[in-house]
């Protein structure tokens, strides 16, 4: 943690100061933390026996268990990240709602790595609800680990992804997440315009396909104002506790259809 933060400024209550700024600046741009088409918007949770997946690259993963991951509702199988602490606050506010959160997201991952686990990983567990966070990987390993990928391979496979689950799960309600960086560790100015690019892709998914959409980058960019970049994610791209904490404030806004 930067010591130059004070204490309150990293508090829960500065969360929800910070979550409600990036839904004004978000609104301000033409952008919702919730769908791009007001039909998504209705929550996504409504209901009873839930069954609720997260999927993505290293964001999500945070370190869960491969032994435990059978074991939906427990830490170990679903790590330390944001996954983990949208799916707690969900259990404490819902607990006689039989709901069952599993965490399938896996470090290094593109989406064609998605694609290639996704039968065991997704499509067996039949998610009622299904969020995805990818992208950081399509276009970072570009720049570092000899990757030929493009936004357009990015745009394409992800498309690919979304039409063969809904094929399978019809009923399936999707939540897509923006990909996100903060300049400073690996990020820097070589990232960008292309890395934004990215970020268009995935909103132009979430907008084909009537998702629910979770604008990560927007969040982030509003929380600079409440503490500097490496606050939320000493890399610029793995979020710290805060970054983590912030992010799982966000999605539950959306997928409980308040923002």
């Amino acid at each position: 943690m930067d010591s130059s933060i004070p204490p309150a400024a990293v508090n829960r209550r500065t969360f929800v100061r910070a979550s409600g700024a990036a839904a004004a600046l978000a609104g301000a741009a033409g952008f919702t933390l919730g769908t791009p088409v007001a039909q998504a918007a209705r929550p996504a949770l409504k209901g009873k026996n839930k069954v609720i997946l997260f999927q993505g690259d290293s964001i999500t993963d945070a370190g869960w268990s491969r032994e435990k991951g059978a074991q939906a509702n427990t830490q170990a199988a679903m790590g330390n990240g944001y996954a983990w602490l949208a799916a707690a606050e969900l259990l404490v506010d819902r607990p006689n709602d039989g709901l069952k959160i599993f965490n399938r997201g896996i470090s290094g991952h593109k989406v064609f790595q998605l694609a290639e686990r996704w039968q065991k990983d997704c499509l067996d567990i039949k998610p009622d609800v299904l969020s995805i966070l990818i992208g950081v990987n399509d276009f970072w390993h570009t720049l570092s680990g000899g990757y030929k990928g493009t936004v357009a391979t990015y745009e394409k496979d992800f498309h690919a992804l979304i039409e063969r689950t809904l094929r399978a799960l019809p009923q399936v309600k999707l939540v897509i997440c923006e990909p996100f960086v903060l300049k400073c560790g690996a990020v820097n100015d070589s990232w960008f315009p292309e890395f934004d690019r990215y970020r268009k892709a995935a909103r132009g998914v979430a907008t084909t396909y009537r998702t629910h959409w979770v604008p990560f980058q927007s969040m982030f960019d509003q929380a600079l104002q409440y503490a500097p970049p490496a606050h939320w994610a000493g890399d610029g791209v793995h979020p710290s506790a805060a970054g983590a904490s912030l992010m799982a404030h966000n999605w539950l806004k959306v997928v409980n259809g308040l923002a």
